[in-house]
């Protein structure tokens, strides 16, 4: 059996006096679409970020194709790095260059490939979300939030990812948008052979993806199952949660 791309085993975090998780234990395998919902301050956010290594955990592991992250060893650290992307929720372009170079840019930062590379490398990933050519002059304030999405996406994919993690991917976007995002995000991981992870706590996402939910809820991930199975559980949380889901598919 192959080693699984993230695997979380005995978290806990903690600020201050309060605990957000005790013992979390969290494994995503290669190929899955995983959705991490949970309540406000259930510390979806601070996992996603503890995976991606921008915050470290009190106490537990996180391995992410079988290497530890956190090693200590700042090159391991950085190979495990470039094997993932990731779209934060507000797309998090730099302000001051423009679409083709926010793309670049970690294309530049690893130094090993002529403009001429880059140039090409940055114009299909614009084709792969199908934005075109000429957006690639355009400075982030003259795209609409969809195209924010689409470009910021494009970056998280620059360095040809295994994993893709997504931060609340149709936050801010009309129907329409969201729709024609949730497609995207879904043709690209067939098409890329992702494994992608995301935070949402919209439904209608849910219910297009159709991905295995992780409820975080009491500190820890009480459930991660299949969507169709998650709404059947007896829990305050996911009762609530997912009522009009159940309400939708007629069931109490």
């Amino acid at each position: 059996m192959s080693e699984p791309v993230i695997h979380v085993r005995h978290l806990s975090t903690r600020f201050g006096s309060q605990w957000v998780h005790r013992e979390l234990n969290f494994e995503v395998s290669r190929g899955q679409m995983v959705a991490v919902v949970g309540g406000s301050g259930s510390g979806k956010t601070t996992l996603l970020r503890q995976i991606l290594g921008l915050e470290r955990p009190l106490a537990g592991e996180i391995r992410l194709f079988g290497e530890p992250l956190f090693s200590g060893d700042a090159r391991a650290d950085a190979r495990l790095r470039r094997r993932f992307g990731v779209l934060f929720q507000n797309g998090a372009l730099f302000s001051a260059f423009n679409v083709f170079d926010n793309i670049a840019f970690p294309l530049r930062e690893l130094k090993m490939l002529d403009e001429g590379l880059i140039h090409d490398a940055v114009m299909m990933k614009l084709d792969q979300v199908e934005l075109k050519a000429d957006t690639a002059k355009k400075m982030p304030s003259e795209l609409s939030g969809g195209m924010v999405k689409r470009v910021a996406l494009a970056r998280a994919l620059a360095l040809e990812p295994e994993l893709l993690l997504l931060d609340e991917p149709t936050a801010g976007l009309d129907p329409d948008r969201a729709t024609a995002f949730v497609r995207l995000i879904r043709q690209l991981r067939q098409d890329l052979a992702l494994t992608v992870v995301l935070v949402t706590h919209d439904l209608d996402t849910l219910k297009a993806l159709q991905p295995q939910v992780a409820v975080l809820a009491e500190k820890k991930v009480m459930a991660q199952c299949e969507l169709s199975e998650v709404i059947e559980i007896d829990h305050p949380f996911i009762r609530s949660f997912f009522a009009s889901i159940r309400h939708t598919e007629g069931r109490a």
